[in-house]
């Protein structure tokens, strides 16, 4: 496994060790309190794409940086991901608010992408990388259309991060505990119903810092290449897939649409509750046998990404065939 020099953290008595997690959380309560007064957030309205009824604030993901990057800006030297990450904030809350062409939105991701791979001097393919941090960044805004789903995969995810850091004895990890903590307010304003939607600004830049952390984590010897794919694998596979299918079928791939297995699930009847419910014990069973896997046996890893494929397989084949029988989405074949 590869190892790598990691940017120096400060190291933090017991009795602080849980100080940037605890502002992170503070801040970031702080700050939603402030942008939920009328007419500081742009407002989601129900089309025939959106799995609402009902018009909900939306750019509250803004709350979760503002409570990270300031609970956590004493801990360390200048981080390799923080300018580009900035910039992808910057556009995305932009975005939120008066909309910006895909074109624009995506050349902003890969000059972020390769600001950081340029800035870490991480020792990867930089194509690959490249790629998965447009794609992740691209996933995660997907799979942001349910009540809860995107926040709670975050939650868990880099909760999963956090975990294998201290594990590790890794710097980073105080920084993620920090990251679960500023997510957490966001989670239980979005939990279903949603009183707040966290927008671009929220799910494309944490697509981003999954990528980039998921691979530093790699080349510094945290983690296998194997453990972030897994720990990830519901949004991975159902926005893979889904992207997959629309191309063959010769759809755009880049337009709204309501196909995804999580939205087919709340059409189905699941509702956003019972989605997230069904997701959420996907998140924890594939993040909890990564874990499992990393500390116990880690040559089990590969099969363990190849079983959890195997079972996301199964669902999504389920659900497609019910879609079908039930002939719910006959009119958006043209889509």
């Amino acid at each position: 496994m590869l190892k790598c020099k990691q940017t120096p953290m400060i190291a933090l008595p017991p009795a602080l060790s849980t100080l940037p997690a605890l502002l992170a959380v503070a801040i970031a309560s702080a700050s939603l309190f402030l942008l939920r007064r009328p007419g500081r957030l742009p407002t989601a309205h129900p089309n025939e794409r959106s799995l609402h009824c009902r018009p909900v604030p939306r750019g509250g993901g803004l709350a979760l940086w503002t409570g990270w990057l300031l609970g956590t800006a004493w801990l360390a030297a200048p981080q390799p991901w923080l300018a580009p990450l900035l910039l992808i904030i910057m556009v995305s809350f932009w975005d939120d608010r008066y909309g910006v062409p895909v074109a624009v939105r995506l050349l902003v991701q890969m000059m972020a992408a390769c600001a950081w791979l340029w800035l870490s001097k991480a020792p990867v393919n930089p194509f690959v990388a490249i790629v998965a941090i447009i794609w992740m960044a691209n996933l995660f805004n997907f799979m942001d259309g349910s009540d809860g789903l995107a926040l709670a995969m975050a939650s868990i995810g880099f909760g999963a991060y956090a975990a294998a850091a201290s594990m590790a004895g890794a710097g980073d990890a105080t920084i993620l505990w920090a990251l679960v903590a500023a997510i957490a307010p966001c989670l239980v304003l979005n939990f279903p119903p949603a009183r707040l939607f966290m927008g671009d600004v929220g799910a494309v830049p944490l697509g981003f810092v999954a990528a980039t952390f998921g691979i530093s984590g790699w080349y510094g010897g945290t983690w296998p290449g194997w453990f972030p794919p897994l720990v990830f694998l519901p949004f991975v596979a159902d926005a893979s897939v889904t992207l997959v299918l629309r191309g063959l079928r010769g759809a755009t791939i880049w337009e709204a649409h309501r196909e995804h297995f999580y939205q087919k699930l709340v059409q189905l009847g699941f509702g956003h509750r019972g989605t997230l419910v069904l997701y959420g014990a996907l998140m924890m069973g594939t993040a909890a046998s990564a874990l499992l896997a990393l500390f116990r046996a880690p040559a089990a890893g590969p099969s363990l990404l190849a079983l959890w494929s195997a079972v996301m397989a199964l669902l999504f084949g389920a659900i497609g065939y019910y879609w079908r029988a039930r002939g719910i989405g006959l009119d958006e074949s043209k889509y």
